[in-house]
């Protein structure tokens, strides 16, 4: 579908009627005392000039700005250093609140601009330590290249910036001047890497699961926990590659083997419960079943997966770990989220068809990054161009950029094309950690702890001083929270653990506090020009990990490929699912901490070129099928009386296996609904000498079909239901195809009963800690006596946020109901009575008939009784927010930055990935944040759309100029030839020396 397209006459009408409405709230504001400093003026001072010409500092030679109509610029240049600098000076222009308010995040100093409310979130990002470390990769890791690149980008951003403040910056700029002598600082090359910490932090992988499934162990056994977090089901969803293997040292792919590339240990289980012991691996391995009775623990009554004592005495640990578990999980709430919420289902699509496969004999490639709806988008989208690529200027690349941060992340030069989605790799890990007051127990000594003392400033109030230990593992995080200072009391050990001292703490392993060389692999995809080189790139992109795929137009076909890069640690004992004991050298992590040691060799991560079915998917699902190196029921257990608890294979992170994949990448994949349904569309497409167009693939990632729905709905439709207004609902599902487009009915109402099926059959049997705070319920109290009719209950709320509350929703709740469907009796589907007139559920079908009942009259209160008003979008909407003032401002800046909402269809875990939370309601909480689809055989033919739009003004005409057409699913024409830049080219603004 083409894109709609606007000429300047309409784009300025509406920007002049918009400003209209600003003028009568401003008068209205005048009145309120806002009136004196308050003006169109204020607003429109920032916006960028377009036209014309501005002289540069340090500029050698022009440099050519070409904006389209939708504000999009295309840079021309004479030497890389300028095509930088100019990089630097238009984000500036555009986006320069984001900017400052990401470095200040990424360095621990929002308090400086928003005040003493911000306190503990710095406090918090100062124990990470992103922009220490960030300055270590500048100092001693980047190569001289990049760093003359970086320098380049923070003058061409002080070229802006140089004698403006208030206004003359932003809008935001403007009313952060009402309340406080803020002025920003100049920007720095540690600014924008700092910024790949922020990256890597949202999409560090399990690290929300690893304390959920700890949390759960307080009220479910270590089967029940289990059961909510099924083996991926490789039977059913491919991986992204099948067959490889690790020969000689490298990677093989399609199932090449070699000399080395399998061995096969033994091991045994201990413990009541039904797990088995066996497993395939190196080394020997000693594991438990999952049950509920006591847990055999060898080591003078130690459990082995964590050094906690085993029976009551783990019962008191357990407590201990559970409180400071909570509270980290909330502080990690409180941690502002730049590329969106962690949790299941969440994560973005790529997929690339071989030319064989095209009606453009090239390869086509598609990506759309899963991630937080923003104003403006996280994306920016540009072209940086040479006007003669040389070996002085090395650049002609186009695609999506992070303001803040020279070079492109996502798109296409002359010679190649690639894409991104996040591998989902365990990059990190919880450590407890036994505290004295002269350091931390390791291997039976005590260590001092490595010391930092941090001041943070805070704007209208007095300093903070904080101080960061440091353990071996990693930094204290459990320090960020008074509730965790005394949790020790709480935590009794015995006689073969350590002395308790002051308690149990918590440390954090994370590959990303390691200095890497993430920024130099930038500046490497932008000039790669095969296969080779892009791998070499990848070979450099560290942190975070992400599935990289690939595209060329050489030879009859092009060539399409894929590379797994990232630092992805070989553990010692434990598999990354629960946390470990800090003490025990078993558990630490391979190698050292300098980064060359202790991670997957790069020559031995998964990749493919040109795969014999014609096309690669990657939808975050597993990348490969790892050899099974740990029990049954894999996993690390707190052993919190409930005598769950896996040991694992000794190396059981390393080589081992037969025809399978030598390394564990993670447990905790994406279980592969989207990547499965891409893989149908794809083959239902080719099938029969068919071939796949540009357009094809546009609709592909519009694609609202819900496995889920496909599941359950015959089964809703079979069930007896005698109240009529039900009944009438129950219909609507009755022919219903099982897409989620917006103006459906059907769709409303079988998200809703999903919804409800998840509250009673899971979320009412969910820890406090894992329930979202608005959900409360009557319980036993603890410690009154046995669980009977006389029982003592209390009034008990959730504590989680909403984007993180369990059940999401997600492909993980798709394949544990998949699983459980079959035994209707199952425990899971009884749910206590709503009255005391109503009888107890107990069986499947009756829970079904409850959820569809509540469903009703949710959908009644929310949407109104008459069912020929219902949609799915009016439920599933979008609110497009500033993620500072317009989060927490006063209310008439929300209104000035915020836009929407919008009525989307797409949902959970579909292809039009529009999440929602299920335990918190429908509206949406991540979007594709862009999409584009490139056309190897005319680039000049490639496709893209943003989120939002260029400018991060507020009532720039493209602000939100884009925003209707993503939501539609169309796309703008993507311009790259300079014939075709120079066609759609509506403002040039020329930058001089």
């Amino acid at each position: 579908m083409p894109a709609k397209e606007s000429g300047p006459s309409v784009k300025k009408k509406g920007r002049r009627a918009r400003l209209l409405v600003l003028v009568l709230v401003l008068a209205l504001l005048a009145g309120l005392g806002y009136g004196a400093y308050w003006s169109v003026d204020t607003v429109r001072a920032s916006f960028p000039q377009t036209t014309g010409s501005l002289k540069v500092p340090g500029l050698t030679g022009t440099v050519d700005v070409k904006r389209d109509e939708h504000g999009i610029p295309q840079l021309y240049a004479d030497n890389d250093e300028d095509l930088f600098r100019a990089q630097g000076f238009v984000h500036a222009q555009d986006r320069f609140w984001e900017m400052d308010v990401r470095r200040h995040m990424t360095s621990g100093r929002l308090s400086e601009m928003f005040g003493s409310g911000q306190v503990e979130t710095d406090a918090f990002l100062r124990t990470l330590g992103w922009r220490q470390v960030a300055q270590e990769e500048y100092d001693k890791k980047l190569a001289p290249e990049t760093k003359k690149y970086l320098q380049a980008y923070a003058d061409g951003v002080n070229a802006w910036l140089k004698g403006k403040s208030g206004k003359d910056l932003s809008v935001e700029h403007a009313a952060l001047k009402i309340s406080s002598d803020y002025k920003p600082e100049q920007w720095t090359p540690v600014d924008s890497v700092a910024w790949l910490k922020a990256m890597a932090w949202d999409l560090r992988g399990n690290m929300q699961d690893e304390i959920d499934r700890s949390l759960m162990s307080n009220k479910l056994t270590q089967a029940q926990i289990d059961e909510l977090y099924p083996a991926y089901p490789f039977d059913r969803n491919k991986p992204i590659v099948e067959g490889g293997t690790v020969a000689g040292g490298k990677y093989a792919p399609q199932g090449t083997a070699g000399a080395g590339s399998s061995s096969t240990g033994t091991g045994t289980g201990t413990g009541t419960g039904t797990g088995a012991g066996a497993a395939t691996g190196t080394g020997s391995t000693t594991g438990t079943g999952a049950g509920t009775g006591s847990q055999a623990t060898p080591n003078g009554g130690t459990n082995p997966a964590t050094g906690l004592a085993d029976n009551a005495s783990a019962q008191g640990a357990a407590v201990g770990l559970r409180t400071q578990l909570t509270a980290l999980s909330k502080t990690l709430d409180d941690i502002p989220a730049i590329l969106g919420p962690n949790g299941s289902g969440i994560g973005s699509n790529s997929w690339v068809v071989s030319g064989k496969y095209t009606t453009t004999g090239k390869p086509l490639l598609a990506n759309d990054p899963h991630l937080s709806p923003q104003l403006p988008s996280v994306w920016y989208q540009m072209g940086l161009h040479c006007r003669a690529v040389s070996a002085k200027c090395q650049y002609d690349v186009a695609g999506f950029t992070f303001s803040g941060m020279p070079g492109v992340v996502i798109g296409h030069n002359a010679d190649i094309a690639w894409g991104m989605t996040n591998l989902g790799a365990d990059v990190t890990d919880l450590y407890l950690e036994q505290v004295r007051p002269e350091g931390y127990v390791y291997d039976n000594k005590v260590v001092p702890f490595t010391i930092r003392e941090e001041e943070i400033k805070v704007a209208g109030g007095k300093s903070k001083k904080i101080t960061v230990r440091t353990t071996n593992n990693g930094p204290l995080i459990s320090d960020r929270s008074e509730q965790l200072e005394t949790v020790g009391s709480r935590a009794p050990v015995p006689s073969s653990a350590p002395d308790r001292g002051t308690g149990y703490a918590v440390a954090l392993r994370w590959t990303a506090l390691d200095p890497g060389k993430s920024m130099d692999a930038v500046f490497k995809l932008d000039r790669a020009k095969d296969f080779a080189s892009f791998r070499a790139a990848a070979a450099d992109f560290e942190v975070p990990s992400q599935n990289l795929i690939y595209a060329d137009n050489k030879g009859p076909s092009g060539n399409i490929g894929y590379q797994a890069p990232g630092r992805i640690p070989v553990r010692g004992q434990g598999d990354g699912r629960m946390p470990a004991p800090g003490w025990d050298p078993k558990y630490a992590w391979k190698g050292g901490r300098d980064g060359n040691a202790g991670y997957i060799p790069q020559n031995e991560l998964p990749w493919e070129l040109n795969p014999q079915r014609g096309y690669i998917v990657t939808a975050n699902q597993a990348v490969t099928e790892s050899a099974p190196a740990t029990a049954a029921g894999a996993g690390s257990a707190t052993g919190a009386g409930t005598g769950a608890g896996t040991g694992t294979a000794a190396g059981a992170s390393g080589p081992a296996g037969a025809g399978k994949y030598p390394y564990v990448l993670t447990t905790d994949w994406g279980y592969g609904a989207r990547s499965q349904r891409i893989n149908d569309l794809i083959e239902a497409k080719i099938k029969d000498s068919g071939k796949i167009s540009t357009d094809d693939m546009r609709t592909m990632q519009m694609d609202n079909s819900s496995e889920i729905a496909a599941l359950l709905t015959p089964m809703l439709a079979k069930i007896p239901v005698s109240d009529p207004d039900v009944r009438s609902a129950q219909k609507l599902l009755e022919g219903w195809n099982y897409t989620q487009e917006n103006d459906s009915a059907a769709a409303a109402y079988f998200n809703a009963v999903w919804r409800n099926i998840l509250q009673l059959a899971f979320g009412d049997k969910m820890p406090k800690e894992l329930r979202v705070t608005d959900s409360c319920m009557n319980v036993i109290e603890e410690g009154t006596g046995p669980n009977d009719d006389l029982a003592k209950t209390v009034r008990e709320c959730g504590t989680r946020g909403p984007d993180s509350a369990q059940p999401d929703g997600g492909d993980r709740w798709f394949e544990v109901v998949r699983r459980l469907v079959k035994d209707e009796k199952s425990p899971w589907w009884t749910a206590t009575p709503k009255t005391v007139h109503d009888k107890p559920i107990k069986t499947r079908d009756e829970l079904f008939a409850r959820a569809m009942e509540d469903a009703r009259w949710e959908l009644t209160a929310k949407l109104g009784k008459d069912q020929s008003t219902w949609s799915w979008g009016r439920l599933h909407q979008l609110t497009l927010k500033n993620q500072t003032i317009g989060k927490e401002g006063p209310g008439f800046m929300q209104w000035i930055l915020n836009r929407g909402p919008w009525n989307l269809g797409g949902g959970e875990a579909t292809v039009n990935a529009t999440g929602w939370n299920a335990s918190s309601g429908y509206d949406v909480t991540w979007v594709p944040s862009m999409r584009m689809v490139v056309n190897l055989n005319d680039l000049d033919k490639s496709r893209w759309i943003n989120l939002t739009g260029a400018s991060g003004h507020a009532y720039d005409g493209n602000y939100t100029d884009q925003t209707t057409l993503w939501a539609k699913g169309e796309l703008l024409d993507w311009p790259f030839g300079k014939d075709a830049v120079d066609k759609s080219t509506v403002d040039t603004l020329t930058l001089k020396p």
